[in-house]
């Protein structure tokens, strides 16, 4: 019997290993695709943590930076920049004003004082004067406010938007998100306006308020629109009061784990501010006895 060749051994050879190779690629066909969809898996629930639970992507320093300056600014709200980094600073964390200036940015924090008038790019076309200064508050519904304040989470945060009534303080609708998109502003307008319209809406001159969206929505409806001025907190005191409220007896004394522990809490919270907290400002009174009492006309 005639032996192979070298040449033939060496054929044989190669043609083993493609055999053995296909079996082994066969065989492993299911668990390669098994592996392949748990990757995908896996970063599909990276990215869903990421953009959906925490999508801001700051850094645990950073959150703690940002824990530090919401219960500072609530405590001092005329704390500007420079005064936040010097008492960051004085709290043993080193950091620059630029950092701080993003992230208080971030979190929509600005001091209570008014700041010198510059040229933003992509502001609105329309501009909607103050109103409020020498109105006198006579009834529920008269006027209404909204503003946007930083919530935070064991580790990230949200935001949250609030319509009251100034007459009355009653919550009419709020609603969390962890962007500052303007959809969540409008569906909160949307849910309060399904039971009721004031006579002027007064807002901050963010750009969730004066977009074209939100805006149309309130001239649409025959509401009279009133803006703050520039960096004028107090031109829309009640909300900033209402924050500190939510702040103080609700945020801090909870740390919330996620946005649905958040909304729990705050849906508690408000109930309670609307229907049982009673308020100096209205002779102790809660904001719901006052809002829904027609006959009243004065405080």
């Amino acid at each position: 019997m005639d032996r192979p060749g070298k040449k033939g051994l060496l054929k044989t050879a190669e043609t083993q290993r493609t055999q053995r190779a296909r079996r082994t690629h066969e065989a492993n066909k299911g668990s390669d695709s098994e592996r392949f969809r748990r990757r995908l898996s896996k970063q599909a629930l990276t990215r869903y943590v990421r953009e959906i639970i925490f999508p801001q992507g700051e850094s645990p320093q950073n959150l703690l930076i940002m824990r530090l300056l919401d219960e500072q600014y609530t405590r001092t709200p005329f704390y500007g920049v420079p005064r936040m980094t010097a008492w960051l600073r004085s709290q043993g964390h080193p950091i620059n004003k630029k950092r701080v200036a993003r992230l208080m940015q971030q979190m929509g924090l600005s001091a209570l004082f008014p700041k010198p008038k510059t040229t933003r790019q992509g502001e609105p076309a329309r501009k909607y004067p103050y109103l409020l200064s020498q109105v006198a508050l006579v009834k529920p519904n008269q006027i209404w406010s909204t503003d946007i304040t930083y919530i935070r989470l064991t580790r990230g945060f949200v935001y949250l938007v609030a319509i009251m009534d100034w007459f009355s303080r009653y919550v009419l609708a709020w609603e969390l998100s962890n962007s500052l998109d303007v959809f969540f502003c409008l569906s909160a307008l949307d849910k309060a306006l399904s039971f009721a319209k004031p006579d002027i809406f007064n807002s901050d001159q963010g750009s969730q308020f004066t977009s074209d969206a939100f805006t149309s929505r309130l001239e649409t409806s025959g509401i009279r629109i009133s803006w703050d001025g520039r960096g004028r907190v107090f031109d829309n005191i009640f909300v900033e009061r209402l924050w500190r409220s939510v702040k103080y007896e609700e945020v801090y004394m909870n740390d919330y784990d996620s946005m649905t522990a958040a909304w729990q809490g705050l849906n508690r919270y408000f109930n309670f501010y609307n229907t049982e907290r009673l308020h100096q400002s209205l002779h102790y009174r809660t904001p719901q006895t006052v809002y829904f009492q027609s006959g009243e006309t004065s405080l």
